[in-house]
C-alpha cells in the first residue's frame, strides 16, 4: 500500500514531453504583475520626457476646439464632425503611450515565456461554466493567494501614498497662496513622485510574484512515478517489448557472425573458453579482420562450425585473450597485433 501511494504522489519533475504538451495548451509560468508594472513604468518614462510637449499639444487642442465650436452652427452633422475631429486629435496625442505600452507588454511576456501561440485557453468548454467547478475555483488556494496578494498590494501602496503626502504636507498647506499654474505644476510633480515610488514598489512585488508563479507552475506540473512510467512506455515502448527486440537483434547479429565463420582463415582459441575467427583477403583488405568471436558456448559453436568447414584452429592463449578484449566483430586488428596475427596466418598458409 505504501509503495502504491508513493507511485501516485506527484514527486517527480515534469518530463520534457509533459512540458511541451503544457506549452502547447498555453500553460506557462508567467506573471501578469510583471507585465503590468513594465507597461506602467514605460508609460511613466514617456510621460517624464514628453510631458511638456504633451501639455503644449493638449492646450492647442483645447484652444482650437473652443475656436472651432464658436464658428459653426449647432446641428447633428456639425457636432458629429467636431467630436470625430476632437477624438482623432486625442488619439494622436496618446499614440506614444499606446505604442510603448503595446511594445513593453509583448516584450516582457516574450522574456518570460518566449513565443507561445495557443488557442486552447479560449476554446469554449462546458467545465468553464460549470457552477460547481466555478465555486471550487472561487474558494481554491490559488484564489485565496491572489486575494491576499491584492489586499497586501493595496495596503502597501496606500501606506506609500500616505508617507509621500505626509512628507509634502508643509508644501500642500502653502498651496492656497500659489497661482493656478503653480498649483498645477506642484500637483503634477507630486503625482509623478507618487507614481514613481509606486512603480519601484510594484517592480519588487512583481519579481516576487514571478518567482511564486514559477514555483506554483513547477509544482502543478509535477508527475507521479506511475505517470513517468506510462509516458516512458508511450514514447519508447513497453520495457518487455524493448527487451525482446534487443534479444532478437542480438540473435540476428549472432547468426550473421556464425555465418562468417566458414569464410575465416583461422580460429584462434584459448583453448576452450575463447575463440576468435580471423579473415584476411590481401587483394581487398589492408589488415586482418575479426569476423566472429565468442566465450563459452559461443566459442564451442565457433570451433564446431570451423571443424565442419575445415577452417584451421590454432591454440594461442595470450593472443586469443587480447583479440577478444580489444577487437570487436567486423573490426580490423590494431597495428600492435599485426606481427602476432601474421605469424599465425603464415603458419596456417604453410600448412595449406
Amino acid at each position: 500500500m505504501a509503495e502504491k501511494r508513493s507511485d501516485q504522489e506527484k514527486t517527480e519533475k515534469a518530463t520534457p514531453k509533459k512540458r511541451e504538451e503544457a506549452r502547447k495548451k498555453g500553460q506557462v509560468a508567467k506573471s501578469q504583475e510583471l507585465a503590468s508594472v513594465g507597461v506602467l513604468s514605460a508609460c511613466l518614462v514617456v510621460f517624464y520626457f514628453g510631458s511638456y510637449d504633451m501639455l503644449e499639444k493638449m492646450l492647442d487642442i483645447m484652444r482650437n476646439s473652443f475656436v472651432e465650436s464658436a464658428q459653426f452652427n449647432i446641428d447633428c452633422n456639425n457636432i458629429q464632425y467636431f467630436l470625430i475631429g476632437f477624438a482623432n486629435k486625442i488619439f494622436n496625442l496618446l499614440i506614444p503611450f499606446l505604442l510603448v505600452a503595446l511594445f513593453m507588454a509583448l516584450f516582457i511576456n516574450y522574456l518570460q515565456v518566449g513565443f507561445v501561440f495557443s488557442a486552447d485557453p479560449i476554446q469554449p468548454k462546458l467545465s468553464k461554466i460549470d457552477p460547481i467547478n466555478g465555486f471550487r475555483r472561487l474558494f481554491s488556494i490559488r484564489s485565496f493567494v491572489e486575494l491576499t496578494k491584492n489586499i497586501f498590494k493595496i495596503l502597501i501602496i496606500a501606506l506609500l501614498i500616505y508617507i509621500t503626502i505626509k512628507e509634502e504636507i508643509e508644501n500642500i498647506i502653502l498651496l492656497p497662496d500659489q497661482s493656478v499654474g503653480g498649483i498645477l505644476v506642484y500637483i503634477g510633480k507630486l503625482a509623478f513622485k507618487i507614481v514613481f515610488r509606486t512603480c519601484l514598489l510594484l517592480i519588487m512585488l512583481a519579481i516576487f510574484d514571478y518567482l511564486y508563479q514559477r514555483w506554483e507552475f513547477e509544482k502543478n506540473l509535477k508527475m507521479s512515478r506511475q505517470e513517468v512510467k506510462d509516458e516512458l512506455k508511450q514514447t519508447e515502448g513497453d520495457p518487455i517489448i524493448r527487451a525482446r527486440i534487443k534479444r532478437l537483434q542480438r540473435e540476428a547479429a549472432r547468426k550473421r557472425m556464425m555465418a562468417s565463420v566458414p569464410k575465416a582463415d583461422v580460429i584462434i582459441t584459448n583453448p576452450a573458453h575463447l575463440a576468435v575467427a580471423i579473415h584476411y583477403d590481401q587483394s581487398r583488405m589492408s589488415a586482418p579482420k575479426v569476423v566472429a568471436k565468442g566465450m563459452g558456448y559461443l566459442a564451442e559453436r565457433i570451433r564446431k562450425i570451423a571443424t565442419e568447414n575445415n577452417v584451421p584452429i590454432v591454440e594461442n592463449k595470450p593472443l586469443a585473450q587480447i583479440l577478444y578484449k580489444m577487437v570487436n566483430v567486423a573490426e580490423v586488428i590494431p597495428a600492435n597485433l599485426y606481427k602476432a596475427v601474421a605469424e599465425v596466418l603464415a603458419f596456417v598458409y604453410s600448412m595449406r
